[in-house]
């Protein structure tokens, strides 16, 4: 990554790397603080932290309804968003 910065023990990448662990709150104690401290310490990762948080929230939310003609697709996605939640192995083909 271009230009990272090293905030509090943690270079920009790691951080990024790992933001879905500590968004679904699987992150040991001490690793989140450090994590946070990074958050809070760097601009960039801050702001791309919020807009990933807020991204993966309002997908999270979708409801059927909320695809229009897109129904299939919307099911697709929510299938595999449940999928990598669970960090199950995508299926063949999909």
């Amino acid at each position: 990554m271009e230009n990272e910065r090293n905030v509090a023990g943690m270079r920009c990448g790691e951080v990024l790397a790992e933001l879905s662990d500590y968004l679904d709150g699987e992150m040991a104690p001490g690793r989140v603080a450090q994590v946070v401290a990074h958050l809070q310490g760097c601009d960039a990762c801050e702001r791309f932290g919020g807009a990933f948080t807020a991204a993966l929230h309002s997908l999270r939310h979708l409801e059927p309804g909320d695809a229009g003609d897109g129904a299939p697709a919307f099911e697709r996605l929510r299938t595999c968003l449940e999928r990598a939640t669970r960090r199950e192995p995508p299926e063949a083909g999909g």
